[in-house]
């Protein structure tokens, strides 16, 4: 396991956990985002994640050392999975630890919104009735439509 990957089987959110516990952490937080049947009404059958693997690689680690110094202490490792994902699937994990549970929450929060941002993967939503690529350029449309 990589500090910061992207993988194409499922992801165990302990390994992640595990990598950033160490005796001075008081706190570990994990996120995990799963794939969600139901988005804005329109029922998903499964996504398909595609990236540039090492770019999106170096930007994770990016991520986590602007996150190593907004957050001094904070231990990151995150992973975001690509192929084809299942409901419930997890699609992405982000662990932190932190000497303080503050820290550790505002840190994972952080990674989120920056790999939405800037990490170069692709998703593309397969509903029953049709399938779109989402970019982070794109927002999700209004309820009840695409």
């Amino acid at each position: 396991m990589k500090q910061f990957e992207l993988v194409d089987t499922p992801i165990d959110p302990q390994k992640y956990s595990e990598f950033v516990l160490h005796p001075a952490a008081g706190a570990v937080t994990v996120f995990t985002g799963h794939v969600r049947e139901w988005t804005h009404g329109v029922r998903t059958l499964y996504l398909s994640y595609e990236a540039y693997i090492p770019m999106a690689e170096k930007k994770l680690a990016e991520i986590g050392e602007e996150m190593e110094e907004k957050w001094p202490g904070v231990r990151v490792a995150m992973a975001h999975r690509i192929g084809e994902l299942k409901i419930s699937d997890i699609a992405v994990v982000i662990a932190v630890s932190s000497p303080h549970r503050k820290a550790a929450y505002e840190a994972n929060e952080y990674a989120i919104e920056r790999i939405k941002e800037v990490v170069p993967i692709w998703k593309k939503e397969i509903w029953e009735d049709g399938e779109e690529w989402i970019g982070a350029q794109k927002k999700y449309p209004e309820k009840g439509s695409r």
